[in-house]
């Protein structure tokens, strides 16, 4: 009787349960921290790109949509990122401020698939699936304006 007392009474392995216990939380956490930091750099990437994307709208002798569009596209295959998930093609519009200069303002939205957690999430009743980057670039054009 003694003995089994002494063995009940003994910390022997709490340590293994204790890790047990907290793995899963280390775990999800590490997955977390490496998803969120994957979607910071395809954002940044996309930011890169509706850059490219203004800096080829605002040059003379460009096609702008069909020339945006393509260097938008290139940046994100140099990227590694899949122009399947490009929301919309990239929106080009026309800024004019008081008539002294026009711009041209390139928007990329990129939806971004959650890696890690888009699978561990609907385990515990969250939604992460997807996340729509948008990044916007404004670049006065080449050409001044019109005098009025």
């Amino acid at each position: 009787m003694a003995v089994n007392e002494r063995r009940w009474g003994s910390e022997r392995g709490a340590e293994l349960i204790e890790f047990a216990i907290v793995l899963p939380i280390l775990m999800l956490l590490v997955a977390g921290i490496f998803d969120f930091g994957m979607m910071f750099r395809t954002f940044e990437a996309v930011t890169n790109a509706a850059r490219e994307g203004a800096r080829v709208a605002v040059l003379p002798g460009y096609e702008q949509n069909v020339d945006v569009q393509s260097r938008v596209n290139a940046y994100l295959n140099a990227s590694g990122l899949n122009n399947a998930n490009l929301v919309t093609s990239p929106n080009i519009t026309v800024v004019t401020s008081a008539g002294t200069f026009t711009a041209r303002q390139v928007t990329v939205t990129y939806a971004y698939p959650f890696v890690v957690l888009g699978g561990v999430a609907p385990l515990f009743g969250g939604s992460f699936g997807t996340i729509n980057l948008t990044a916007r670039s404004v670049m006065r054009t080449e050409s001044q304006a019109a005098a009025p």
